[in-house]
């Protein structure tokens, strides 16, 4: 097995086109086509996780956070991102960081966070924005059918929990083909006019490769007229944070309790809030403050995150704000692509990292 087919699939759980523009995922050292001699999984790739992998046999590390964030000038080892990497390609040994497209999926970090407090009813938080694609073609109408199943199973015309989703309009097309020209239907130098099908189906990006493909292979004509546009629309099944409720709500203190004892806190930084009862919970693992607006439209009486400073915490009032540390947020996506790669994977050397990566102590 190559670190390609591992990496192939990763990719089919989280696709790339769903990381967030500022992030650095995919095969950061390392040869894809390399024979894979076991897999280390983990939150950072750290020095001491690189040493881990090698003691250990493995020779690719699949890490959620990526350790090269910006770009390197040099690759001497001055510093804890050079360090791991140096020591990675000494060693021979791949790295393929899976961030913020993981953050992104269904059944992703925040969808995992959700579990753990055995929410009901979760939905994502921050559904993402100019993601979904429309294809637009035309098809002579006999074929049009033809046409449309191919790309629907290409994956094109899935929208949330519907699928074969498309529009058509009938019409006439006209073309007139040159001396080089091989046309499908008419003759060389002479207009025709066609009865045609306009096409509609939306796609996600990852797919775009395998829906023309479709397209190329089963439109009659030699040149074939369609355009691809990104829509504004947000996408309710992929983006960052989820939201999701109790049948039971608890008093404030029964919930900040359980959020400190499920997710091992040190401390749960809190603001101030008028809510007695919690019953709606919105949850995203790592740097939340930003979504700290939708969690109130949402109607959450507590919004569970990490990373925020003084001031955000003023904008709790209408509900409880709960700051648990960006590590703890994070600390079950290892079992998550531990089972992921395990349930493939199953007769392979998978393990999960032992070595601390948690930069914050508490005293």
């Amino acid at each position: 097995m190559t670190i390609k087919q591992v990496t192939d699939y990763l990719e089919i759980l989280a696709p790339r086109a769903y990381a967030e523009d500022f992030d650095n995922t995919g095969l950061l050292t390392g040869n894809k086509h390399d024979e894979v001699t076991g897999i280390l999984v983990t939150l950072d790739c750290l020095e001491n996780v690189v040493d881990e992998a090698t003691e250990k046999g493995c020779n690719l590390i699949v890490t959620f956070h990526p350790i090269i964030f910006k770009g390197l000038k040099h690759l001497q080892p001055t510093d804890y991102v050079r360090k791991a990497v140096v020591k990675a390609i000494k060693k021979d040994i791949a790295i393929y960081a899976i961030h913020t497209n993981l953050d992104s999926v269904k059944g992703g970090v925040s969808y995992r966070m959700a579990e753990a407090l055995n929410l009901k009813n979760v939905k994502t938080l921050v559904p993402k924005k100019k993601l979904l694609k429309k294809l637009t073609t035309y098809v002579p109408t006999e074929d049009v059918e033809k046409v449309r199943n191919a790309l629907f199973d290409a994956g094109a015309g899935s929208l949330g929990n519907y699928s074969d989703c498309s529009f058509s309009h009938e019409g006439v097309g006209t073309f007139k083909g040159n001396d080089e020209s091989n046309p499908a239907i008419g003759q060389q130098g002479k207009r025709e006019k066609v009865a045609e099908t306009q096409l509609n189906l939306t796609f996600l990006p990852h797919l775009e490769i395998p829906v023309l493909q479709a397209l190329h292979r089963t439109h009659p004509y030699e040149e074939i007229a369609y355009e691809i546009t990104t829509l504004d629309n947000f996408y309710q099944n992929i983006g960052l944070g989820v939201i999701g409720e109790w049948e039971t709500p608890l008093s404030k203190e029964d919930f900040l309790q359980k959020v400190k004892s499920i997710f091992k806190c040190g401390v749960v930084r809190f603001s101030l809030s008028r809510k007695r009862d919690i019953k709606k919970v919105a949850l995203l693992g790592g740097s939340g403050a930003f979504a700290i607006k939708n969690a109130i439209a949402a109607g959450a009486d507590a919004y569970v995150t990490a990373d925020l400073k003084y001031h955000e915490f003023f904008e709790g009032s209408e509900m409880l704000l709960c700051d648990i540390g960006h590590f703890e947020s994070e600390q079950f996506t290892k079992d998550l692509l531990y089972e992921y790669l395990s349930d493939k994977f199953s007769s392979f050397a998978i393990l999960c990292a032992e070595a601390q990566t948690n930069p914050v102590n508490y005293f």
